[in-house]
């Protein structure tokens, strides 16, 4: 959860956000019209991965083959082949309301027959470590709501894998900054960690009645803790504004930039190994 909202808003270039701006909705339109003036339609995808961010979605997209990547003004797709199979990789944005929206958007346009809600999650049990994976069988909300994933468990590999975890992971609507607040949330919902989107990817897909799958790689364990300087960026709206209390908390804390720069480091690695494992795991899925 950290390493997201960190490495998203104040690591990425400037020129970054400047240019997914300028690229609009045309691309797309620009791209179908060309396809049904005779061009060769793209075959159906199969599973459509959807994650908030490129820091989360990157390692996935790297190991796409003939990829074909659209800039729309609210979102990114990347689509290709891996390991023969269709895949669509989704960047909706954070929160529920985007992810919401851009899961039923692709359901209806493309009706894949999986889909995977997939990024950083932060852990709220300390047997979850930084660099484990979390398949969750349950999503909940902090208001108790709960959807069942139905997902089938092999024990004996789970036995096998010590890192993988499978249980409840939790939807929030914010940054979950401190180790006390990892212990409440795990606690009062006997969730293992938590993330901002899958609930709302999975309620999309039920809607659809589209199968389903969370796949969440722990970026921050539960006794990583935000570095306090960096909660006045909470409160700024503007990437500009986010810089500039970035800076206002560096000439105080010089040493803050190493932190920011570990958080990075670390987000790399998180990327490359989930795209290591969702690979293997779509390479597992029933095909139609």
């Amino acid at each position: 959860m950290m390493l997201r909202w960190l490495v998203s808003n104040l690591v990425r270039q400037t020129a970054q956000t400047q240019l997914r701006s300028v690229v609009t909705e045309a691309m797309r339109g620009g791209q179908e019209a060309e396809q049904e003036a005779g061009g060769e339609p793209l075959p159906p995808v199969d599973v459509a991965v959807v994650f908030a961010l490129s820091v989360e979605s990157g390692g996935l997209v790297d190991l796409l083959q003939e990829r074909i990547t659209t800039r729309c003004h609210a979102h990114t797709e990347h689509r290709g082949q891996l390991n023969g199979r269709q895949v669509l990789v989704v960047e909706s944005g954070v929160g529920q309301d985007a992810a919401n929206a851009m899961t039923a958007d692709l359901i209806g346009l493309y009706q894949p027959n999986w889909v995977i809600s997939a990024g950083f999650a932060g852990a709220l049990q300390g047997e979850l470590r930084r660099g484990h994976i979390l398949m969750a069988d349950e999503v909940a909300d902090a208001t108790g709501r709960r959807l069942s994933i139905g997902l089938t468990v092999d024990h004996a590999s789970m036995e096998a894998s010590p890192s993988l975890h499978v249980g409840r992971l939790l939807t929030v609507d914010q940054l979950i900054r401190t180790r006390s607040q990892k212990e409440q949330l795990g606690a009062e919902h006997e969730a293992l960690a938590c993330d901002m989107e899958t609930l709302a990817v999975a309620d999309a897909c039920a809607r659809a009645g589209t199968k389903f799958l969370s796949v969440r790689i722990i970026s921050d364990s539960i006794d990583d803790e935000l570095p306090k300087e960096i909660e006045g960026l909470l409160s700024q709206d503007s990437l500009v504004g986010k810089l500039g209390a970035a800076a206002g908390a560096i000439v105080h804390r010089p040493s803050c930039v190493k932190d920011l720069w570990k958080l990075k480091e670390n987000a790399l690695k998180a990327t490359d190994r989930l795209a290591r494992f969702l690979t293997g795991v779509i390479d597992q899925l029933p095909k139609p």
